[in-house]
């Protein structure tokens, strides 16, 4: 053999060596890796087979298209963007802190108290429209002490979270402002009982505290994790003194059952029940209701909801007044529950309810919020571009017998 030749050889053996050294190297740190994941984190190629090839939000985009598309026509564009984007929020103010400088922070940072700006409002609502404005004046009037301010339309500014007082209690909750319209409606006067049904995370529980009206106020939720999420929320904004009055009792129980539990027991019924959330479900895989493994509970919704609002029907009494609300697009979850209440509370359990018109509100609020247009029943708060707050809907009904 060649002394060229020879001389290649070694060259290719040495280049050869090389390599392998080079994968030995790869291997260890490749294995040394696999070693500092945790077990349970590791992915094996073959699994990636069960992954959901069509993410949960995705499936509810394209359900929201093709239904919301049709019933909300030409406001589906941007709601559809809106929902897609961050959320604008409001803060509820809780008059049971310091609140004089809080309120002072909150204006010099440009928000309003958007309750108090949409009842003082000089034109807020068309002249042709002002008798409705001045019923729904009068309807606001008897919860001063409800305040959530907001940011003006199409700021984007966002709150701080609040700041404990020197009792510790915290001095605003952020929400979607959208969420308070319900307590509104609700219209408590003082010395009533009120009901909320489905309670938890809470944020409309603390709105009704702060009318400082009502004499009893039971909370219920059958999640004791959500339950456990609102106890915390109330110890961090109600003083201690509230809670050894036993004036607010929590209970844990399936809503359902509320008419059999406490029949014609409540002035006022506040009934918020569980929905798809379209906000959250265009947005979170977590918990995303239209997982395909969660597809029967999603279909089951509509007859739970109804079930719920006839337990308010039946809990509340002769003369009182029950609010149904969802933060859903969906008609088949808004008017059409409300309308199959009706029915089974009528012909079922022979108690009449009468359906309030909440009108008056709409105009007063038009000016911080969407509604959409032409509503049969009830109202319902569309997300959009420069007033990014909801979904939200509200019902009111009268108990008659």
């Amino acid at each position: 053999m060649s002394e060229v030749a020879v001389t290649g050889e070694r060259e290719a053996l040495r280049t050869n060596m090389a390599a392998l050294r080079g994968t030995q190297i790869l291997l260890r740190r490749t294995s040394l890796s696999c070693r500092l994941i945790p077990r349970r984190n590791r992915v094996k190629t073959k699994w990636a087979a069960t992954f959901p090839s069509f993410p949960a939000t995705s499936l509810a985009l394209q359900n929201f298209d093709m239904s919301y598309g049709e019933q909300l026509g030409a406001l589906w564009p941007s709601a559809r963007i809106s929902m897609l984007c961050e959320q604008k929020y409001g803060a509820l103010l809780n008059n049971f802190s310091e609140t004089t400088g809080q309120v002072s922070d909150l204006q010099m940072k440009g928000a309003q108290d958007f309750v108090l700006c949409g009842i003082s409002t000089p034109g807020s609502v068309p002249r042709s429209d002002r008798a409705e404005a001045d019923q729904a004046e009068d309807v606001l009037k008897f919860s001063p002490g409800i305040q959530c301010f907001v940011f003006p339309k199409s700021d984007t500014s966002r709150f701080r979270p609040a700041r404990p007082d020197s009792s510790g209690v915290l001095g605003y909750y952020l929400l979607d402002a959208a969420s308070i319209l319900p307590v509104l409606a609700l219209d408590v006067q003082e010395g009533h009982s009120v009901l909320d049904l489905c309670a938890a995370p809470g944020g409309k529980t603390l709105a009704l505290l702060q009318t400082h009206a009502i004499k009893k106020l039971t909370v219920n939720d059958l999640s004791d994790s959500r339950l456990k999420r609102l106890r915390r929320m109330l110890q961090d904004y109600i003083p201690r003194e509230i809670w050894s009055e036993n004036r607010v009792d929590i209970t844990s129980c399936d809503g359902r059952t509320w008419g059999e539990m406490g029949r014609s027991t409540f002035d006022r019924v506040l009934v918020d029940v569980p929905c798809t959330t379209d906000r959250h479900s265009v947005l979170e895989e977590e918990n995303n209701i239209f997982k395909r493994s969660r597809t029967k509970e999603r279909q089951r919704l509509p007859l739970l909801q109804t079930q719920l609002l006839v337990a308010g029907m039946e809990a509340a009494r002769p003369g009182g007044v029950v609010v149904y609300s969802t933060c859903t697009l969906s008609q088949l979850q808004n008017e059409c529950v409300v309308e199959q209440a009706l029915r089974v509370a009528q012909e079922e359990l022979d108690i009449g309810v009468q359906v309030e018109d909440v009108g008056p509100l709409s105009h007063i609020f038009s000016t911080t919020f969407c509604f959409a247009p032409d509503r049969r029943l009830g109202a319902l708060v569309v997300p959009h571009l420069t007033a990014n707050f909801g979904p939200t809907y509200f019902c009111k009904l009268q108990r008659v017998h």
